[in-house]
């Protein structure tokens, strides 16, 4: 089958997926909540054909193609479903009806795309192996990859390799990105503590411990970090995000307790574990030295997402078919941003991509995580032909 006849056969299903996707967009749901969505999802896998496997990782979906031709290999393809607790701002016809919660990521799209690759491999089964369809709940922080791998994903929908794609708005319509290797950050977020006596900030500030001071001496330390005990050749960032202490109403009051919380990237496991040491090491010294004592959590919603070298060349042989050389970056700048695909990467081979969600009139563009954001419904067509492809390269799908 030519190019041609594929997109062509594509873009009979945008129409129906446009729709598909606008009333995902209306019925946003948070991470492990998407039962409309996963029943939605289900219900259109089964309608044109397909093995359905429902409540993986709680709310994920799984859908099976096995190709009309021998071949034992399997191959994964991942979307996500949830969204942001965000107050929806687009004025769109089509705009949440649940009160402070949207689709700000682009998750309906990916969704979406995935589904009419799904309506596409039940029609044309010329391939070598087996699809799975991968519909992922709470990628936004709440651990649905995680869910997904300790629920066996990979032991009862075996695959070879996984890939993953997702929408990046300010690169154009007709565009991709992927890099080699690191590719996304690791990213968490800290709350550190600090915990002292309290006291009458003018009368007795000297028989007090003072949270405020250990706390802005761990401010400023915190700094030293990227620029004392990272490589330069390395990057990472910590950043400070809020600070909780005492009454705006008692200014004369010294807090007992301080809390600072914030948020931490990096691109290697070694650069992670730096970070975990020296951040919990300084807080507890700038306490001590300061007569107080310190509580330090840190959590990692993601790790440093690696994109294998093998599995990168197909996502871009893919990716190039489609749009031609020019259009395909196979050398994109790391992004900062987490995804957490980065723990199905660990358990099998695998790559993400980035597909152009467009440039708005006058360069201006809403970010993800905005309530501005919308997905661009022009690329759904685009986005399907590139999973296809990837079927194309890994399961020689004719």
């Amino acid at each position: 089958m030519t190019d041609t006849t594929m997109m062509d056969t594509i873009n009979t299903y945008h129409a129906e997926l446009t729709a598909i996707r606008r009333d995902i967009h209306a019925h946003p749901e948070m991470g492990l909540e998407e039962t409309r969505t996963a029943a939605l999802v289900a219900a259109k896998l089964r309608a044109w054909g397909i093995e359905v496997t429902e409540g993986v990782g709680i709310t994920g979906v799984v859908g099976t193609v096995r190709g009309a031709l021998p071949g034992q290999r399997s191959i994964g393809l991942r979307a996500d479903m949830d969204a942001l607790a965000i107050p929806e701002q687009t004025g769109l016809p089509y705009a949440s009806t649940n009160p402070g919660v949207m689709h700000a990521c682009g998750h309906d799209g990916h969704t979406t795309m995935l589904l009419g690759a799904a309506r596409y491999f039940a029609e044309h089964r010329n391939f070598s192996g087996t699809v799975q369809l991968i519909f992922q709940p709470a990628e936004e922080g709440r651990g649905g990859a995680i869910a997904m791998v300790k629920d066996k994903l990979f032991e009862r929908f075996p695959c070879d390799a996984v890939y993953g794609m997702h929408n990046m708005p300010g690169i154009p319509t007709g565009k991709f990105a992927i890099r080699k290797g690191a590719f996304l950050a690791g990213a968490g977020r800290w709350t550190v503590v600090f915990k002292g006596t309290g006291g009458h900030g003018g009368a007795t500030p000297h028989l007090a411990t003072d949270v405020t001071i250990a706390g802005a001496q761990y401010i400023l330390a915190l700094q030293t970090i990227v620029s004392r005990n990272i490589s330069p050749l390395e990057a990472a960032v910590i950043s400070v995000g809020s600070i909780h202490g005492g009454s705006n109403q008692s200014s004369n009051v010294m807090p007992s307790e301080l809390e600072i919380t914030g948020t931490q990237r990096c691109f290697s496991p070694a650069t992670l574990a730096i970070l975990d040491t020296r951040m919990t090491e300084l807080a507890h010294a700038m306490a001590a030295a300061n007569g107080c004592t310190a509580e330090v959590a840190l959590h990692w919603g993601t790790t440093p997402l690696i994109n294998h070298a093998d599995q990168t060349d197909v996502a871009v042989t893919a990716a190039r078919a489609l749009v031609g050389e020019g259009n395909v970056n196979p050398d994109s700048p790391p992004i900062t941003g987490g995804e957490d695909f980065c723990y199905m990467l660990e358990a099998k081979p695998g790559a993400f991509i980035m597909i152009g969600n467009g440039v708005n009139d006058g360069g201006k563009t809403h970010q993800v995580h905005t309530p501005h954001y919308n997905f661009n419904d022009d690329i759904i067509p685009l986005g399907v032909a590139w999973w296809v492809n990837i079927i194309r390269e890994e399961l020689s799908l004719r």
